[in-house]
């Protein structure tokens, strides 16, 4: 019999340990070791059945535990204490408050960080993969650092799917269905009580309304927007029923109530609580875009209510692009949400309009206006790198294959002078660190500086780790895999249990994987791309490096494929069909319900952390840099994070075949021979080099080579893959430049603005009168010496505009056999008088001939105006008529 209402009823503590509430709701528990074995106190079983939820916890403990609790003075001591270390992580400075260019520059008053997921912990499931880990992580070190940011993201009823296996070894999906009050979370309410609502106006008199839910994670509020509320009809109640579901008009309304309607929950928060406004807005990949639009219909709207001059939208847009910044994450265009533009027409048009902001200009912010874009589709990433005046990727590759993604939006420009940086991710250490790590490094560098060093990234922090010895090195490595082995054998007979098997079939389970067999991990979401089956391309090789008689190796294997993937789900059948196999099942297995529970176990516990992806499709990989942080090496394609930091003793760089044309095509020959160059070359790398050096032991038995990897990799690597040095990243190189612009254009009733928009708009309109006309050089020699100059003379028309609105420029650098400058360096030319007869004016300027070999140069005129971000910002250049040529010659 099935129950028509479903309710949580909850314990009433007693007065004494009325603080485990307060330690329960703020999601700090869930990186802070302390906490957590306070949590496990109250009663390790019901801890353990609960998934280690402190919230389930307070639920489910029998009433008699709380009592004898309640009289254990040791036990209110320690409450008492944590309590207090929590208030004083609230409110004391950090890290943000004590920066010394604080005064010179302030930071932002506060971030609005916005994403469609977040990864704070197993018991707020609100994430699929590595988008939402990345968010979570990097909430979790603003906390740390004291940054003063506001989450922003949806509440998904179902959250992402729980996943099994059906006896055929076929992906499974269920939703189970999420009470908030079983949860860390709590309602934002009015001062009268009442929940807080935003509103969403919809195509035919419909709203979309949504309550939001706040989760505290350390000191960073997280809003979570819920439209499953009794003022919405069924249809809009199920918007935000689950993560990344529905079709394309369900998933545009999740965009529109996380952009617009995420936006004014922010306001709603900042009303109710004094917090700050957000000066800077950061969209987490495009899902997130249209917080721009609602912005700018804040300042065409707003200020008119108030008596003041609204903007107009040209103004509003440059005002909202100067405090926004663009997070992209995918390396490949079909990774982007892409929606009809009649659909986006008819959400921002009619009834459904945004007050003050015509559709057409929205419309034009998402358009593919570069060749061989759709003009029939609305693209969310146009829509974010328009509204943003600063834009990154997440690597130092990602930016590149970004910068060559996205390089229509700026047509004339070359790739590498598009204006999208990267800030190379990072992994909240304190988060996947095991206990037993920490406790290792700290007992050679000290409790509290080893918490700075997992804190802040800062290099130095980690000096000393290199005096760990072997043996303690060795004694932790074989702990932590053996504890991966007891997970694995727990989830290897639940899993089995669910597909059918009885506990007499399952005796084998108890003898699957060895505590001291090389142990390789693999777990991620299972796109095509990243290759869950490549290490299957040759069964037979495999199996005889899974039962070689002196050095085996062993593989754990884990993920999950979308629920709507079929490609993905037959990868995870194929993996499991081998798995299964008896020869082999304890050797290789795959772990269902791949999520942050198991990936706290898979880490640590692994020698070796692999990734195949295609490269460049690996936008960053966060999850080696966790393993990285537990002393497992990695051993990965040269992509995302890996081919920046890879330095030939943290690991191994597994060799990528020729990137010939078609080769990224899964439907062709080219894809498949790669696969098979690139899994034999795998396969040579663990046999020759990793299972041989793991099993070269010395006298002493322990594989001293492989230790002084696995000490490298903790002293070099460490600092570096830290969401606290990314943070600070963002903090210093984009959040505190995006403030500043920010303030200056929004002073003196957004005057600043205004004049930019104006000049932005008489420049466009005046471009087409601009032309490079005549280059001429002093040249009178084809070879040129090194360290001799050409006298530039350029003649350019302006047109209409001034030469104060222009900046002609010489480009100059290494040229190939088809006259292609690299390694450019860039020259401004100065104009010399007025314009001529035929209003042209004239530039000159010298260029220094410093390197030898064929050299050229070219000139092209750009809009020039102290507020610009970058050069190219406005995507115009003016080059030389095809008639002009490139002067070029050959230096010695």
């Amino acid at each position: 019999m099935k129950a028509i209402r479903r309710f949580t009823v909850r314990t009433v503590l007693p007065e004494q340990l009325q603080p485990l509430h307060e330690l329960a709701l703020n999601l700090r528990w869930s990186w802070h070791p302390e906490t957590r074995d306070l949590f496990r106190s109250v009663d390790p079983e019901v801890w353990a059945a609960t998934g280690e939820d402190p919230v389930r916890l307070l639920g489910e403990v029998p009433a008699a535990r709380l009592a004898a609790l309640a009289a254990d003075r040791r036990f209110l001591r320690r409450l008492g204490d944590l309590a207090d270390d929590l208030r004083e992580y609230l409110t004391g400075p950090r890290w943000y408050q004590g920066r010394p260019d604080g005064g010179a520059t302030p930071p932002p008053a506060a971030v609005a960080y916005f994403s469609p997921e977040y990864g704070i912990a197993a018991a707020l499931p609100q994430y699929s993969g590595g988008l939402g880990i990345l968010a979570g992580d990097h909430l979790k070190a603003a906390s740390d650092l004291g940054v003063p940011i506001i989450g922003v993201g949806l509440f998904y009823r179902h959250g992402y799917f729980r996943q099994s296996l059906d006896r055929d070894g076929w992906q499974q999906e269920r939703y189970p269905l999420l009470d908030p009050d079983e949860l860390a979370v709590s309602l934002l309410r009015e001062a009268d009580g009442a929940p807080t609502r935003v509103d969403l106006a919809l195509p035919g008199g419909r709203t979309l309304a949504a309550h939001i839910w706040k989760a505290q994670v350390g000191r960073v509020p997280l809003l979570l927007l819920d439209s499953d509320i009794e003022a919405n009809s069924p249809a809009e109640r199920d918007v935000t029923d689950r993560l990344y579901g529905g079709g394309s008009e369900h998933r545009l309304l999740q965009e529109m109530l996380l952009g617009i309607g995420g936006v004014r929950a922010v306001r709603a928060y900042c009303r109710l609580t004094g917090h700050p406004a957000p000066e800077v807005f950061h969209t987490n990949e495009g899902h997130a875009g249209f917080l721009g639009v609602e912005r700018i219909r804040e300042l065409v709207t707003e200020g008119a209510a108030e008596g003041a001059a609204g903007l107009d939208f040209a103004a509003a847009l440059e005002s909202v692009r100067a405090g926004t910044l663009f997070t992209t994450h995918t390396p490949v265009p079909a990774g982007i949400d892409r929606f009809d533009r009649e659909l986006v027409a008819r959400h921002f048009s009619g009834d459904a309009a945004l007050p003050g902001v015509p559709v057409e200009p929205v419309l034009a912010l998402g358009a593919e206006t570069w060749p061989g874009g759709d003009p029939k589709l609305f693209n969310m990433a146009a829509m974010g790198l328009r509204l943003a005046q600063r834009a990154n990727g997440v690597s130092t590759l990602h930016g590149e294959v970004s910068r060559s993604m996205f390089n229509g939006l700026w047509p004339g420009f070359d790739p590498a002078e598009v204006p999208i940086t990267s800030i190379t991710n990072g992994v909240h250490a304190a988060t996947w660190i095991d206990p037993a790590v920490v406790r290792l490094g700290a007992a050679e560098i000290g409790a509290e500086r080893a918490e700075e060093a997992m804190t802040t990234g800062e290099t130095q922090r980690w000096t000393g780790l290199e005096r760990i010895g072997n043996t303690e090195i060795w004694d932790l490595r074989r702990s932590l895999r053996a504890q991966l082995v007891d997970e694995a054998r727990r989830r290897l007979r639940a899993s089995w249990r669910q597909r059918g098997a009885g506990e007499a079939e399952l005796g084998w389970v108890s003898s699957v994987l060895d505590p001291d067999v090389l142990t390789i991990g693999f777990a991620r979401r299972v796109p095509s791309y990243k290759r869950l089956t490549l290490m299957l391309r040759d069964p037979a090789r495999l199996r005889a490096l899974l039962l070689h008689p002196t050095r085996p190796v062993q593989i754990v294997v884990a993920g999950k494929a979308h629920p709507a993937d079929d490609g993905g789900k037959r990868l995870i059948q194929q993996m499991v069909a081998f798995a299964d196999d008896p020869t082999v099942r304890h050797r290789i297995v795959f772990l269902p319900d791949y999520d942050m529970a198991m990936a706290r176990h898979l880490y640590p516990g692994c020698d070796v952390w692999l990734n195949n992806p295609l490269r460049p499709l690996e936008a960053c990989g966060t999850s080696g840099m966790k393993a990285a942080l537990n002393g497992c090496l990695n051993l990965s394609v040269l992509d995302g994070w890996w081919d920046e930091w890879y330095d030939g003793q943290n690991g191994w760089a597994i060799p990528t075949a020729d990137e010939s044309a078609g080769v990224l095509d899964p439907e062709s020959g080219e894809a498949e021979r790669r696969d098979d160059i690139e899994a034999a070359a795998l396969y040579d790398l663990i046999e020759e080099q990793v299972a041989g050096r793991f099993y070269d032991r010395g006298d002493d038995g322990l594989p001293h080579r492989w230790i002084a990897m696995v000490r490298h990799t903790l002293v070099t690597l460490g600092p570096k893959v830290l969401a606290g040095r990314m943070v600070r990243e963002y903090v210093e190189r984009l959040y505190a430049p995006a403030a500043l612009a920010q303030r200056e254009l929004a002073a003196g009733d957004h005057a600043a603005a205004r004049e930019l928009a104006g000049w932005k708009a008489k420049v466009r309109d005046g471009w087409p009168g601009v032309r490079v006309e005549h280059v001429e050089a002093d040249c009178p020699a084809e070879a040129q010496e090194l360290g001799s100059s050409l006298a530039l003379r350029v003649q350019v028309a302006l047109g209409v505009l001034e030469p104060g609105d222009v900046e002609v420029q010489v480009v100059s650098g290494r040229v190939d056999e088809t006259d292609g400058i690299s390694d450019a360096a860039v020259l401004a030319l100065k104009p010399v008088g007025g314009p001529d007869l035929d209003g042209r004016t004239r530039y000159e300027g010298a260029l220094e001939l410093d390197r030898t070999g064929p050299f050229g140069y070219t000139v092209r005129a750009l809009p020039a105006h102290s507020r610009l971000a970058s050069p190219a910002e406005p995507g115009l250049v003016a080059l030389p008529a095809e008639s002009t040529g490139m002067d070029a010659g050959l230096l010695r």
